[in-house]
């Protein structure tokens, strides 16, 4: 029988040859290009977060992995991701380097399945948080302060780097909700499957990580969720406007 096993390798291969290309339409045009250099912040901190939550979520359960491995820190550089980090900035979602956990060491409370949710929705509940933060602020920036500092550059700048975090947060974490691997999605949903659909699942995951370049190569990601994104971002600056009361 023809044993078929997918090397995860391809995915870097493959998504490495769309970044090169994305980066060859930006040189050829300035302004996407320092659209593209505002939204560097905004991924460093959306990537940054949303690992630190999984590690930190994971301590809070019982497991010491993540901070014996030095991941329960605010420094980019622990949590970055060569190419997940560049499909970040080149298409507004991505991935950090992997958090490392054992859910033997979770408190015994709930399941190991649970904990694996638990701490998989961390990440993107994190990013989810801060779009909201970053709206509020945005919006706040614009009442209390608004005037002539809206108008300069420096405002200006000021501006998009906000709604740009606001954006990007969104993306990664709606992103780690599609319930493919290696993406946050799939272990969240564990908990919710049924014993024959869990060992589906777990036995053909080399078919899924296949999905998933598919999905990338083909575009359709982008069709399916920059609507959704586009949709949540709306409505999360909406709900703080109202709030700020503007």
């Amino acid at each position: 029988m023809f044993n078929f096993r997918f090397d995860k390798r391809m995915i870097y291969i493959l998504i490495g040859i769309l970044v090169f290309a994305s980066l060859v339409d930006y040189l050829n045009n300035p302004s996407a290009l320092f659209n593209l250099l505002l939204s560097i912040p905004g991924v460093l901190v959306a990537i940054t977060f949303h690992e630190f939550a999984h590690g930190f979520v994971a301590y809070k359960l019982g497991d010491n992995t993540a901070k014996n491995e030095g991941r329960l820190s605010l420094n980019p550089f622990d949590h970055l991701d060569p190419l997940g980090t560049a499909m970040m900035i080149f298409a507004g979602f991505g991935w950090g380097k992997p958090v490392n956990v054992n859910p033997r060491n979770y408190t015994r409370k709930i399941s190991m399945e649970k904990g694996e949710a638990i701490v998989a929705l961390a990440g993107p509940a994190m990013n989810f948080l801060l779009a909201f933060i970053f709206s509020i602020i945005y919006y706040s920036i614009y009442k209390f302060v608004g005037g002539e500092f809206l108008k300069s550059t420096v405002g200006g700048i000021v501006m998009l780097l906000i709604s740009s975090t606001v954006v990007i947060n969104m993306g990664l974490g709606i992103f780690n909700l599609i319930p493919l691997p290696p993406l946050d999605g799939s272990k969240i949903i564990m908990p919710f499957l049924s014993y024959n659909a869990k060992q589906w699942f777990k036995n053909n995951e080399q078919i899924f990580y296949i999905v998933f370049v598919l999905i990338w190569v083909t575009g359709i990601a982008g069709k399916i969720i920059s609507p959704i994104i586009g949709a949540g971002t709306t409505g999360i600056m909406s709900l703080s406007k109202f709030i700020v009361g503007i």
